[in-house]
């Protein structure tokens, strides 16, 4: 056993649901432990393992010899999570400071072995009682958090109202779904009854509890630059980054208004238009399917990627989780379980409303644009799939194989974001180069960067204590277009999750980066599948450091 064995015991067994949804079911039973003296168990655990990696795996003397050692390039990521980790839990950012944390692991740890069929549902409705059961005591010790921000405890009290949805409806058409035993039935039935109580009892004390005001929204200089340096690996200062947004913002939103000036007259008009191409409703499943092997065919026939042979199903929410789902932080495209067994991988919709008039209204939401951008370029083909499928086969990296799965409330760990979103983001670009998009659908995209451009700076500006938190909001609706409701729940996330939404902006710049540099050092020799492929194949690293790693000590990595 190595400190590098130890470290994947600890975070499993300190993360009961985050291994739920990685593939590992040893804890599946379990929650977290999130008390006073579970954090500093946990932290003295962190401690000790930092101390035993960095001893085992001294740092390197620079990334070039991270490229040739899966060890030391574990030891440096595991230790720089710990880190930040630590960082954390001693925040208003953490557990201590955050009633939605609390929530969010609550209710998807039920929702974990409700929507995935790993095990017979005999043994996953056992482990949901067990995690019922607990769930009165893990809430119980949140109420030792120290402060509450207001659009926070907001934010919990919405999964409440989900989670009662999720434990009365939802249960009962999960059980009647596979015929579950009338005894084993009725247990989980009592204990999300249970449950029920104890999620409404909570949502009840937020709204009792004294408000912290905005002194919980900025995480500090601090705690922001330990992120941006130990968890996305970024050698660039805070105040350059934030410059560079800014000028690369102004630019984005020239080019936006002078490109939908060019296909559409204005940007408003544009968007009126996007919305109004959609698919007619008896075309709205097979859209997604359609769009999604035209994207294959048309990057396939580029050669600009390897496509492994993972298809994508577009299906309906599950009955059992289709109502409480708008309350949640429940993704459409959930990542697959990286030790969870997978041919045809499910990916989740909303199925059509009933209401005549809402449908349209649905349909518009959901537009062709939204159909192929989003949830078939992003998310379910070459963006955020193909590189999960590259993350969870490549051998260099078992800390990059599971930093990118999707949660309760965030990534399995911080780092992989700026993989995970920079390609995800990159991928549609790289679609827009190969003529994939119509001139509509560039607009949406330009509009896109915009956004994500906004995003980073909003993040840099609040958590450095230059934005107020209506500041970012009026930020949003004034520069980017967002309606008040978007805009301010773009900012109260931003403000949960500190040097998050900057990474969409620094992976994919960090990818067109490290791609203009290898094109100029190969010249001719330059082959874009094989950039894709050496990129992808270190998994779920930190962009910053994948570049590092294929620039230093060689002149033409990519040729290897």
């Amino acid at each position: 056993m190595t400190a590098i064995d130890d470290f994947f015991t600890h975070y499993y067994a300190r993360r009961p649901v985050n291994a739920t949804f990685t593939g590992v079911h040893a804890y599946d039973d379990r929650l977290p432990d999130w008390s006073s003296r579970g954090l500093a168990a946990m932290d003295d655990e962190m401690r000790s393992l930092g101390t035993a990696l960095a001893r085992e795996f001294p740092a390197p003397p620079s990334a070039a010899v991270l490229r040739s050692s899966p060890d030391l390039l574990d030891a440096e990521l595991a230790r720089g999570f710990l880190e930040i980790q630590r960082a954390e839990n001693a925040s208003m950012h953490g557990p201590r400071g955050n009633p939605a944390l609390w929530t969010g692991e609550a209710v998807f740890s039920i929702v974990a072995l409700m929507i995935r069929d790993f095990a017979p549902i005999e043994e996953r409705v056992e482990a949901a009682i067990d995690r019922l059961h607990a769930i009165e005591s893990f809430l119980c010790h949140s109420d030792r958090t120290e402060a509450r921000n207001d659009q926070w405890a907001a934010k919990a009290v919405r999964d409440c109202r989900g989670a009662e949805i999720l434990l009365s409806t939802g249960m009962d058409r999960w059980l009647d779904s596979a015929a579950v035993p009338a005894e084993l039935g009725q247990r989980a039935r009592e204990a999300a009854a249970r449950a029920r109580e104890t999620f409404r009892a909570f949502a009840e004390s937020l709204s009792h509890a004294a408000d912290a005001g905005t002194s919980t929204v900025a995480c500090g200089a601090d705690l922001y630059d330990l992120l941006l340096t130990r968890g996305h690996f970024c050698t660039r200062s805070r105040a350059d980054l934030l410059a560079d947004a800014h000028e690369r913002f102004a630019v984005a939103r020239a080019d936006l208004d002078t490109l939908a000036r060019s296909v559409a007259g204005s940007v408003p008009e544009a968007v009126a238009r996007l919305a109004a191409d959609h698919p007619a409703p008896n075309d709205y499943l097979p859209a997604f399917e359609r769009t999604w092997r035209e994207c294959r065919a048309s990057a396939e026939q580029a050669n600009v990627v390897s496509w492994p042979d993972w298809p994508i199903r577009y299906v309906p929410f599950p009955p059992w989780t289709a109502d409480a789902a708008p309350f949640l932080y429940y993704l459409f495209y959930r990542s697959p379980a990286p030790f969870d067994p997978y041919t045809t991988y499910d990916y989740v919709v909303p199925p059509l409303p009933n209401d005549r008039t809402a449908v349209e209204q649905h349909l518009r939401s959901w537009n062709a644009s939204t159909i192929k951008l989003n949830h078939v370029v992003h998310h379910g083909a070459v963006g955020h799939h193909v590189q999960n499928w590259y993350a969870y086969h490549q051998r260099r990296s078992r800390v990059g194989t599971i930093a990118a799965v999707d949660c309760a409330n965030r990534i399995g760990l911080f780092l992989g974001g700026t993989m995970a979103e920079g390609w995800a983001c990159y991928a549609t670009d790289l679609m827009e180069e190969l003529g994939f998009l119509t001139p509509l659908e560039r607009v949406s995209q330009q509009h896109t960067r915009v956004r994500m451009l906004a995003r980073a700076i909003v993040d840099v500006e609040l958590h450095q204590g230059s934005m107020s938190l209506a500041e970012a909001v009026g930020f949003y609706v004034e520069n980017v277009g967002m309606s008040a409701d978007a805009a301010r729940a773009e900012a109260v996330k931003n403000s949960m999750f500190p040097c998050t939404a900057i990474m969409y902006w620094l992976g994919t710049q960090g990818i067109h980066d490290l791609r203009d540099e290898m094109k100029r050092r190969e010249g001719p020799r330059f082959s874009l599948r094989r950039f894709h492929g050496e990129l992808l194949g270190y998994g779920s690293v930190p962009v910053p450091l994948i570049a590092r790693m294929m620039t230093e000590g060689s002149a033409s990595p990519s040729g290897q």
